[in-house]
């Protein structure tokens, strides 16, 4: 009987391990920022007098800013409570230099908030309001060159490996 969970174990690792992407599984497992989080992450190591450069490795609550041809531009972003409404994001003041560009990886995990399609309607999202359905890189850059999503962005070793959006209503 034992034999036979182990040997149920193995196999059905190596099939979730086949369901993996090898680009998600390289991904190592950063520490999450608050999806909701009121200030700033900080970058005390950047230096933001030299020429626009990707984010330290991990995870950046922010949203894509400007697609150019091989790279991304990007800036933090932050929750504001509102009187009015349950809130909203905002990016850094004017004239605050907060900014990164990196480029997107080939095999970059694009997790939607709202499906691939601009034909599909519905909201595609986990229990804490992020993204869950996969969609292609393709689809990733032709919607962030229209609209600036508030999205929890993985830097790996320089690129941009994984975006996941953040649902607000």
């Amino acid at each position: 009987m034992k034999r036979s969970l182990v040997a149920a174990a193995a196999v059905f690792s190596v099939a979730l391990g086949g369901a993996i992407p090898a680009e998600a599984s390289a991904i190592p497992d950063f520490p999450v920022p608050k999806v909701f989080g009121t200030t700033f992450q900080a970058d005390p190591d950047h230096d933001f007098t030299k020429r626009i450069s990707p984010r330290k490795d991990g995870i950046l609550r922010g949203w894509i800013t400007h697609v150019s041809t091989g790279q991304v531009e990007y800036e933090p972003i932050k929750w504001m409570r509102d009187k009015h409404t349950e809130g909203y994001f905002v990016g850094p003041p004017e004239g605050h230099v907060s900014a990164y560009a990196s480029p997107v990886a080939k095999g970059v995990v694009f997790l939607s908030a709202f499906g691939c399609s601009a034909r599909t309607v519905g909201i595609t999202v986990d229990k804490r309001g992020l993204g869950a359905k996969r969609c292609s890189r393709k689809v990733l850059l032709a919607r962030v060159k229209k609209v600036r999503r508030p999205s929890l962005i993985t830097v790996y070793r320089g690129e941009i490996v994984k975006l996941q959006e953040i649902y607000t209503p």
